[in-house]
């Protein structure tokens, strides 16, 4: 008898790998995934607040009653904040970096109104399960291996990108890759790491003979090829603006319409590269 959960006819996950799946077109648009074992389920990812996670949650069931243990990707909202259902339901376990723990704890109640469209009771903190909760396990500098009976899934850093906690989950011959691949639109950049990312996309595409299939934290899965675009792409996107900042253009804004991202996001970009370029300027000068 097989070890893999008989999927129903009119089910909402998508098969991506062996025990592997994703959660199709939920609420706030990210790919919550369910890799299942003989022993334990792992959810990857918790979504925006209790009506999201109780609905991912609902979804598990429909595949397995196994003991869950959750992951959260990085720190923000959308991908973390259904950690407090999750851990009223029964799951003892939550894994993120040791970084996003602290982040999600430093920043959580800032992050609370970015919910008020899908998840009103958890911008107001007005209801059941809106506490913010901070994973309890964390991944701090080697991978963490977990078995969950007939497959093994790892949890490693990589390096910043989207944020500075983003953590990569590895099953069979899928990996998802939180934010710091994205399909279906630009990518995210209002506290990312610009080049730092782009070193850790080349460490993903490097995988390749490990993965063939990359799951992003939004849209659809990929393949290395589509990973290794992004890369070439926000590196074209960071050589030009730097080079705006370079020449200390009275108005940066004029390389927008030559970045390869829409309006909001190169804007974004820009803003975050000359944040960070102050930072270091402050922090060599205090040194």
């Amino acid at each position: 008898m097989s070890d893999t959960p008989a999927v129903p006819v009119e089910s909402r996950w998508r098969e991506v790998g062996p025990q592997t799946w994703i959660l199709r077109d939920p609420a706030p648009g990210i790919n919550p995934g369910l890799v299942v074992g003989t022993e334990r389920a792992l959810v990857i990812d918790t979504g925006a607040g209790p009506v999201q996670a109780a609905d991912i949650l609902d979804a598990v069931r429909e595949l397995t009653s196994l003991p869950v243990t959750a992951v959260n990707t990085h720190s923000h909202f959308n991908h973390a904040f259904g950690n407090a259902y999750f851990a009223a339901h029964g799951v003892d376990d939550i894994w993120a970096t040791a970084r996003c723990a602290e982040d999600l704890a430093e920043t959580g109640e800032r992050q609370r109104p970015l919910t008020a469209e899908r998840e009103p009771t958890m911008a107001d903190d007005d209801g059941p399960h809106t506490s913010i909760h901070p994973a309890n396990r964390v991944v701090e500098g080697s991978p963490v291996d977990l078995d969950l009976g007939g497959i093994s899934v790892t949890l490693f850093h990589l390096g910043r990108g989207h944020t500075d906690n983003d953590l990569l989950v590895g099953a069979g011959n899928v990996l998802f890759t939180g934010d710091l691949v994205e399909e279906g639109g630009d990518p995210g950049f209002a506290d990312s790491y610009p080049a730092d990312w782009i070193r850790t996309l080349g460490k993903i595409a490097a995988l390749e003979d490990l993965y063939d299939v990359f799951v992003p934290g939004h849209g659809n899965p990929v393949g290395v090829e589509y990973v290794t675009a992004q890369l070439y792409k926000m590196r074209t996107a960071v050589r030009v603006t730097k080079v705006a900042m370079d020449e200390a253009s009275v108005d940066m804004t004029k390389a927008i319409p030559i970045l390869p991202y829409g309006p909001e996001q190169s804007r974004a970009l820009l803003i975050r590269l000359r944040t960070l370029a102050h930072w270091k300027w402050h922090q060599a000068a205090s040194s």
